[in-house]
């Protein structure tokens, strides 16, 4: 069995963060599933690494790949980072007001230019929900997971003859 190749995953791997904030999107607006600031920061990382994967895919070149692969690590970690936070601290608090992904939603602005999309509506404990029986922001941390192990494969990738 062949091995996909590093351009079809990081096409695949694109489309699946494309396909995450589409689904967040529909859980907002269909099921009132209300985000809070670190859903919003989750939202911004997979629309990064879902462009960033994209248009390395595209990439004629080896070395383009792979330095977008690279540049992209940090993004698939940060989703890591950021799920678990949401997780462990954020869903356990009344208030996630300036914390950090207030800080980085507010300097990006992308709440006040387009708010159905990236304004903050509710508070973190309230945005603790499940799908399935896991909760929301394990379904992320397991897509960032993913992310980060293609974008490694991505990296570390040999050149093809």
């Amino acid at each position: 069995m062949r091995a996909l190749s590093p351009r079809l995953m990081l096409l695949v791997l694109g489309l699946l963060c494309a396909g995450s904030v589409g689904l967040a999107l529909l859980a907002q607006h269909r099921f009132d599933m209300q985000p809070c600031p670190w859903c919003i920061l989750q939202r911004i990382l997979f629309i990064a690494l879902s462009v960033l994967a994209l248009v390395g895919a595209a990439l004629p070149g080896d070395l383009g790949r792979r330095v977008l692969s690279a540049l992209s690590l940090p993004l698939a970690l940060g989703g890591i980072a950021a799920a678990l936070w949401q997780h462990f601290v954020a869903a356990k608090t009344d208030s996630c007001a300036l914390t950090f992904a207030d800080r980085v939603n507010s300097y990006l602005g992308l709440d006040t230019r387009w708010p159905e999309w990236f304004e903050v509506r509710a508070n973190c404990s309230d945005a603790a929900v499940s799908v399935l029986g896991v909760p929301f922001e394990f379904w992320a941390l397991a897509l960032f997971a993913v992310a980060t192990v293609v974008l490694w494969i991505n990296v570390v990738t040999p050149r093809r003859a």
